[in-house]
């Protein structure tokens, strides 16, 4: 299991997966902020590749909490999940929100990251079934 990232397959389609990743970040008090595809932005500029959406969520709450402790966490934020297909498999990943206080380890975040982890892998692991 990596420290860095968390990366599961599914058996739904690429689009299912995507909308199962936004309705359960809202089931669990997260916002979907934004829904970038990556995919049709590189197409749009002559590169093509399979389909992948980066979909940023954020909890408010969680969000002014470490930034009231170290303003350079904005660096890290929001949260991304990735949707992807590759070699005819659909994925979905993040980035560990735990790793965020190894790169700040003075920011003393350990605990909010902590909390946020748990719920993005849930939030990951119930989109996937």
């Amino acid at each position: 299991m990596s420290e860095i990232d968390y990366t599961v397959e599914t058996g739904k389609g690429f689009d299912e997966a995507v909308r199962a990743v936004e309705e359960k970040t809202a089931a669990k008090g997260f916002s979907v902020l934004h829904t970038h595809d990556v995919a049709a932005t590189l197409g749009a500029k002559g590169f093509r590749r399979e389909p992948l959406k980066i979909i940023e969520v954020c909890n408010a709450r969680y969000a002014n909490e470490v930034l009231a402790k170290d303003i350079n966490l904005a660096l890290m934020l929001p949260c991304p999940i990735s949707v992807y297909r590759n070699g005819g498999k659909i994925f979905i990943s993040t980035f560990r929100p735990s790793a965020i206080a190894r790169f700040f380890p003075e920011a003393g975040v350990e605990r909010i990251a902590g909390e946020v982890e748990k719920t993005i892998l849930e939030i990951i692991n119930e989109a996937k079934a």
